[in-house]
């Protein structure tokens, strides 16, 4: 069953970014960020099937607008939030103030993350937590307006779908939840991956009283104006399939100029579809060349165990060489077989467009101004992220223009050590090295409570996913015990601070 959802999901997933990372040879849209490969779309129908029935769901009448007091800010929607009481020890109890660990939602509908992020369930039963896991607004079945199409209609209604309200939302339903469930002193732990990571960190920062501490994996904060170099994500990328085979690497670094060499013989998008097996005829070579380089983001940033992508796809253009059809572009297409698994056609499947494409776009074409670009010291074709063109498209999309410096004004981000290690407290930064939004991550300790955990052979949000006995490396098992045992620092000093107030 599992398979078969990630199959679908990956299927999916490929439909709906392929357009989505360059236009030309400027960046359009930002790669966007999920916890777990394929959830850029998700069949709420088909992964509900593997919830627990544990899981219990509500609805929070929940504020349109947190930060004006004109009329209409006063409106509500309904939004999703799912409660697991199974291990729970219960509020002003027998167990007194047991913690609650809440999932921060991101750019997508829930059901997907509550069946595979693991880290809340693997480790309930040892903090006798109670499980909240709350949906971001306008995904899922969290949208304002009545409907989805009213929501998405124009840049007005828009208007209210960003990281602030969103936040806000997260902490007007805890405060709901502390005082319906008798739970005033339970300290609360955010957890969240790669966007919901960011938002566990700036929840922390901006709601000190609501939550405890908070655990932001793979939360690239440091990815905005100019604080990360702007290749930094496919630096990464380049390294991750340099290290696991050089001649793979010189074989894709060299596949550029063929395939533009082919494209420019007269009937040689026709050659390109044939030899790439596409859906339909390619219109140009880019809508090749993209699909190419979403294909190796997507293998170095889920390059996680027990079948590491980046290898697979390696083992497929370096295997191809011993056989008859060695030329570099056949290479490259066993490299893609071996990565997606034998498809009937590849490239340019017909297109759907999710909630999650609609709204990730949105939160990049207005806050979310993640300034990723290559040049010529990485494998791919040198594409700069071109800040004009990238708001010219979202001008022509929406009529208004993103705010590019907004996440640093708002939540901070330039010397972040310098502000935060007198400030802030009890953060959790992991990442995992091989990703390449840790690029934009914090990998160095800013005091003794906000510690960064990083490791060699991580992967994108590897380590708040399902934990799996048979396949998990014995450094995945320590990073995780790491974050646990600091997690019960934080909490074992809440409660002794508690009782010497009381």
């Amino acid at each position: 069953m599992h398979s078969s959802i990630a199959s679908f999901q990956w299927l999916l997933y490929i439909f709906t970014v392929i357009s989505s990372l360059q236009v030309s040879a400027t960046r359009f849209n930002i790669p966007r960020l999920s916890p777990t490969r394929g959830t850029i779309l998700q069949n709420p129908e088909i992964l509900s099937a593997t919830i627990s029935e544990d899981f219990q769901t509500f609805y929070y009448n929940q504020t349109l607008d947190h930060f004006n007091y004109r009329p209409e800010s006063y409106s509500t929607f309904q939004q999703r939030y799912v409660i697991n009481f199974k291990y729970w020890g219960g509020g002003a109890g027998a167990d007194a103030n047991a913690p609650i660990f809440v999932y921060l939602g991101a750019e997508g509908p829930l059901d997907g993350d509550i069946s595979i992020i693991g880290f809340l369930t693997d480790n309930a039963a040892r903090f006798n937590a109670l499980l909240v896991y709350i949906e971001h607004r306008y995904y899922g079945k969290s949208i304002p307006f009545g409907s989805r199409e009213e929501a998405l209609k124009n840049a007005s209604t828009l208007g209210y779908f960003n990281s602030a309200q969103a936040v806000t939302d997260y902490a007007e339903i805890l405060l709901y939840i502390k005082e319906k469930f008798n739970a005033r002193h339970s300290p609360v732990i955010v957890i969240g991956g790669s966007y919901g990571g960011m938002l566990a960190t700036w929840f922390r920062l901006k709601y000190p009283h609501v939550a405890l501490g908070a655990l932001a994996s793979s939360a690239p904060i440091l990815y905005f104006d100019d604080i990360t170099p702007r290749n930094g994500y496919y630096s990464i990328v380049t390294r991750d399939f340099r290290e696991a085979s050089e001649t793979c690497y010189e074989t894709i670094m060299k596949s550029w100029a063929e395939i533009e060499k082919v494209a420019s013989k007269p009937d040689g998008l026709s050659i390109l579809s044939k030899k790439f097996r596409t859906c339909k005829p390619l219109k140009d070579s880019y809508e090749l060349e993209d699909y190419l380089e979403l294909v190796y983001a997507d293998a170095a940033q889920y390059n996680q165990p027990p079948k590491y992508p980046v290898n697979m796809l390696c083992g497929g253009i370096d295997g191809a060489a011993l056989g008859t059809d060695n030329d570099i572009l056949s290479k490259i297409f066993a490299g893609v077989v071996a990565h997606e698994g034998n498809m009937s056609c590849y490239v340019n499947p017909p297109t759907i467009e999710s909630e999650t494409t609609v709204g990730w776009r949105w939160q990049t074409c207005s806050e979310m101004v993640i300034p990723i670009g290559t040049d010529n010291t990485t494998m791919f074709q040198p594409a700069p992220f071109n800040l004009s063109s990238f708001i010219d498209g979202c001008e022509s999309l929406y009529g208004v223009s993103p705010r590019p410096h907004w996440v640093t004004a708002y939540y901070g981000g330039y010397d972040i050590k310098l502000i935060l290690q007198r400030f802030a407290s009890n953060i959790i930064f992991s990442n995992g090295l091989r990703d390449p939004y840790s690029s934009g991550g914090v990998l160095e300790n800013i005091s003794d409570s906000v510690v960064a955990i990083a490791t060699i052979n991580g992967s994108h949000c590897l380590d708040i996913l399902r934990a799996n006995q048979s396949s998990d490396p014995d450094w995945l098992v320590t990073q995780r015990e790491t974050e646990i045992e600091i997690i019960e620092g934080w909490i074992s000093k809440y409660y002794a601070d508690l009782k010497a107030i009381k």
